[in-house]
């Protein structure tokens, strides 16, 4: 299955901007209603375009929303690159990334906990977006580290993604707070980096 970056570049102009009309009118409703709200023809009026547009591009609610988190992964992946990384070791730089990261998603809970069950999805169309959300994932949580063996680094990177969608999980079937997610991080963060 194709990424979504791979998917896109293949589009015109005008689809690209009618994806992205979808794309925005679904942030939009499950900003404020969660999953649930996610509803196709809502989606499709929301955005202005047929409801057939919608399955041109994606193959089913979870696709969509699959694709949503990429779109999101990728804005915040943006916003952190604006701001250099704070801290004198490889743990502190690394936290402090994954604190900005976790606050953007507390901030929008509904909006999260939709996109995280969507990306859980063993739907073969979300294949492509988990693919791309683990790249942007493991670019946001490198660069930070600074200068190390490579293998450590991927290795480590890893590690803290799995946690970050092991702790995301659990605060989205409320086994955790939202609180949670970032305490989980850091804590992974600190003793996998603690020598480093």
């Amino acid at each position: 299955m194709a990424v979504e970056s791979e998917r896109i570049a293949s589009m015109t102009g005008s689809q690209q901007a009618r994806r992205g009309r979808v794309i925005e009118a679904a942030l939009e409703l499950a900003e404020e209603g969660g999953y649930d709200a996610v509803q196709m023809r809502d989606v499709a009026s929301t955005a202005s375009v047929a409801l057939g547009t919608i399955y041109r591009y994606f193959t089913s609610k979870d696709h969509l929303l699959a694709a949503c988190q990429v779109e999101f992964a990728r804005a915040e992946q943006r916003r952190l690159e604006l701001r250099p990384t704070q801290g004198d070791t490889a743990a502190d730089r690394v936290v402090d990334v994954l604190r900005r990261a976790t606050r953007a998603q507390e901030r929008q809970p509904q909006l999260t906990a939709a996109m995280v069950t969507a990306i859980s999805s063993p739907d073969p169309a979300v294949s492509g977006c988990q693919r791309e959300v683990t790249a942007v994932m493991a670019a946001v949580l490198a660069g930070p580290m600074g200068d190390i063996d490579p293998k450590l680094k991927a290795e480590i990177t890893r590690a803290l993604s799995h946690v970050w969608f092991s702790a995301l999980l659990g605060w989205v079937n409320g086994w955790t707070n939202v609180g949670a997610v970032g305490q989980e991080l850091e804590s992974a963060a600190r003793l996998l980096l603690r020598d480093i």
